[in-house]
């Protein structure tokens, strides 16, 4: 069979980058322990988990480049794409959405099993779907900041909230290079206001009261290797500084929530999706079922 152009119709994987477990003995090799999942629901964060082997984050930092490309030409199946999305001139931050449906590593980076697993025991044993995906590069030297945010606050648009977001290196990541940093407990405040997302690093602090404000001398630093992942809950307060260092910092982004999740709007969710109206399910091509756990028998 002919690969499509737009790889949004293969729910499977398309390359050798993984390979997909045949049993539940295989599964179980990627299963994370208890002592992590509490530590996710009591921190809100789960870091440094590995997901990537060496060669893998090669490929895909080969592949990144020809999809930073804006004269790409599957450029068109990009649901967001900012060379620079940053609200200072002075600074980069590039951020893109979609590229799961124009290169096979990015889009099997979603059908990753060791991903998957960690995910749905996070997911509390749910079978996991996806949203949607990201890009987060900064240049060496002048890399800008994502500001101090929660990602439900831009996802109201899809109900309940049964979403989780991982954050994975594509470079060793640092606080000189920009790495994450996690508010721990923070997603127990409940749903805030949106901010520009990269636009101030402060300008959540106007929704919160002096209290939250301090727990901000308590931010973590997510430090890890090039192919380690950080998990977190979808009302986590997050953010990252600036890339001062002499070397890039990438990142993509898989964001998936629990099987059943449906539309709360009548609008489009994705530029590009066909509209799912207010109450309806989301599945079908753009949402594709990435782990089912009755299938699998996990």
């Amino acid at each position: 069979m002919k690969t499509p152009r737009d790889l949004s119709k293969i729910h499977a994987l398309v390359s050798n980058l993984f390979k997909w477990p045949e049993t539940k003995e295989d599964w179980g090799k990627y299963r994370i322990t208890q002592e992590q999942i509490d530590f996710f629901n009591e921190n809100g964060y789960l870091d440094n988990i590995k997901l990537l082997e060496e060669w893998q984050v090669d490929a895909l930092n080969e592949e990144l480049k020809e999809l930073m490309d804006p004269e790409h030409p599957s450029h068109d199946l990009f649901y967001e794409f900012f060379s620079n999305e940053s609200t200072n001139p002075d600074k980069v931050v590039f951020h893109s959405l979609g590229h799961w449906r124009i290169g096979a590593g990015f889009h099997d980076v979603n059908w990753n099993p060791a991903f998957l697993m960690a995910a749905s025991q996070l997911l509390k044993d749910e079978s996991v779907r996806f949203w949607h995906d990201q890009l987060f590069c900064k240049p060496a030297k002048h890399g800008g900041v994502v500001a101090w945010h929660q990602d439900y606050s831009y996802w109201t648009r899809t109900v309940k909230m049964q979403h989780l977001t991982c954050w994975i290196g594509l470079d060793d990541v640092s606080t000189e290079n920009g790495c994450l940093h996690y508010i721990p407990k923070s997603h127990r405040w409940g749903l805030l206001e949106k901010p520009v997302l990269t636009g101030e690093m402060e300008n959540l602090f106007s929704v919160l009261d002096p209290a939250q404000i301090k727990e901000f001398e308590n931010a973590v630093p997510i430090e890890m290797k090039k192919g380690y992942a950080a998990f977190h809950h979808p009302l986590m307060v997050h953010g990252s500084y600036e890339n001062k260092s002499e070397n890039p910092r990438r990142a993509f982004v898989l964001n998936v929530f629990a099987d059943g999740t449906t539309s709360a709007s009548d609008e489009p969710l994705l530029r590009g999706v066909p509209v799912f109206k207010k109450g309806e399910k989301l599945e079908g091509q753009f949402f594709p079922l990435l782990l089912d756990r009755d299938k699998e028998g996990i």
